[in-house]
Protein backbone atom coordinates (compact mmCIF):
# COMPACT_ATOMS: atom_id res chain seq x y z
CA UNK A 1 0.00 0.00 0.00
CA UNK A 2 1.64 3.47 -1.07
CA UNK A 3 2.35 6.11 1.66
CA UNK A 4 -0.30 8.75 1.81
CA UNK A 5 1.14 12.31 0.34
CA UNK A 6 0.47 16.46 0.53
CA UNK A 7 -2.08 15.87 -2.35
CA UNK A 8 -3.88 13.10 -0.54
CA UNK A 9 -4.41 15.45 2.59
CA UNK A 10 -6.12 18.25 0.63
CA UNK A 11 -3.48 20.08 -1.00
CA UNK A 12 -4.58 20.73 -4.74
CA UNK A 13 -2.60 21.91 -7.60
CA UNK A 14 -0.70 20.83 -11.05
CA UNK A 15 2.19 18.38 -10.59
CA UNK A 16 5.15 18.51 -12.58
CA UNK A 17 8.42 16.55 -12.83
CA UNK A 18 11.82 18.42 -13.66
CA UNK A 19 15.51 17.91 -14.19
CA UNK A 20 18.14 19.03 -11.98
CA UNK A 21 20.29 21.37 -14.39
CA UNK A 22 23.84 22.13 -13.17
CA UNK A 23 24.64 25.97 -12.05
CA UNK A 24 28.25 26.25 -11.57
CA UNK A 25 28.64 24.17 -8.62
CA UNK A 26 25.46 23.73 -8.11
CA UNK A 27 22.29 22.47 -9.13
CA UNK A 28 18.99 23.79 -10.11
CA UNK A 29 15.15 23.32 -11.04
CA UNK A 30 13.29 25.61 -13.49
CA UNK A 31 9.93 26.33 -12.16
CA UNK A 32 7.08 26.96 -14.58
CA UNK A 33 5.29 30.32 -14.77
CA UNK A 34 2.16 28.72 -13.24
CA UNK A 35 3.91 28.02 -10.21
CA UNK A 36 5.87 31.23 -9.70
CA UNK A 37 2.29 33.25 -10.43
CA UNK A 38 -0.09 30.97 -8.25
CA UNK A 39 2.95 31.32 -5.65
CA UNK A 40 3.20 35.05 -6.13
CA UNK A 41 6.91 34.16 -5.92
CA UNK A 42 9.37 36.89 -7.05
CA UNK A 43 12.89 37.29 -7.51
CA UNK A 44 13.63 36.54 -4.07
CA UNK A 45 12.84 33.30 -1.92
CA UNK A 46 13.46 31.59 1.11
CA UNK A 47 14.79 27.59 1.10
CA UNK A 48 14.40 25.17 3.86
CA UNK A 49 14.58 21.25 4.01
CA UNK A 50 11.62 19.76 6.28
CA UNK A 51 11.26 16.11 6.47
CA UNK A 52 13.31 15.25 2.97
CA UNK A 53 11.15 18.32 1.19
CA UNK A 54 12.67 21.72 -0.31
CA UNK A 55 10.39 24.13 0.66
CA UNK A 56 10.33 27.64 -1.19
CA UNK A 57 8.44 30.17 0.19
CA UNK A 58 7.89 34.18 -0.49
CA UNK A 59 10.46 36.14 1.67
CA UNK A 60 8.73 37.62 4.43
CA UNK A 61 7.87 41.40 3.74
CA UNK A 62 5.44 43.44 6.02
CA UNK A 63 4.16 45.83 3.91
CA UNK A 64 3.57 43.46 0.58
CA UNK A 65 0.96 44.09 -1.30
CA UNK A 66 -0.67 46.92 1.07
CA UNK A 67 -1.09 49.57 -2.10
CA UNK A 68 -3.72 46.42 -3.09
CA UNK A 69 -5.32 46.36 0.00
CA UNK A 70 -5.41 50.41 0.02
CA UNK A 71 -7.06 50.16 -3.18
CA UNK A 72 -9.88 47.40 -1.76
CA UNK A 73 -10.18 49.88 1.30
CA UNK A 74 -11.27 52.95 -0.85
CA UNK A 75 -13.41 51.11 -2.62
CA UNK A 76 -15.36 50.19 0.28
CA UNK A 77 -15.59 53.40 1.45
CA UNK A 78 -13.04 52.11 4.47
CA UNK A 79 -10.18 54.79 4.01
CA UNK A 80 -12.17 57.77 6.07
CA UNK A 81 -10.34 59.05 9.53
CA UNK A 82 -12.01 57.33 12.56
CA UNK A 83 -11.10 60.18 14.21
CA UNK A 84 -12.27 62.77 12.63
CA UNK A 85 -14.64 63.87 15.81
CA UNK A 86 -11.95 64.11 18.21
CA UNK A 87 -10.91 67.14 16.20
CA UNK A 88 -14.11 69.25 16.52
CA UNK A 89 -13.45 72.65 17.27
CA UNK A 90 -14.62 74.40 19.86
CA UNK A 91 -17.31 77.40 20.49
CA UNK A 92 -13.66 79.72 20.54
CA UNK A 93 -12.59 77.91 17.56
CA UNK A 94 -15.44 78.61 15.60
CA UNK A 95 -16.67 82.03 16.80
CA UNK A 96 -13.36 83.95 17.45
CA UNK A 97 -10.40 82.27 15.74
CA UNK A 98 -9.61 83.42 12.32
CA UNK A 99 -8.64 80.70 9.98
Amino acid sequence: MRQPDKRDQGQTGPVARARLVKMGNSQGVRLPRLFLEQAGLDEEVEMEVLDGEVIIRLVPRPRRNWEKEFDGMTARGDDRLLDSKAFSLTGWDEEKWVW
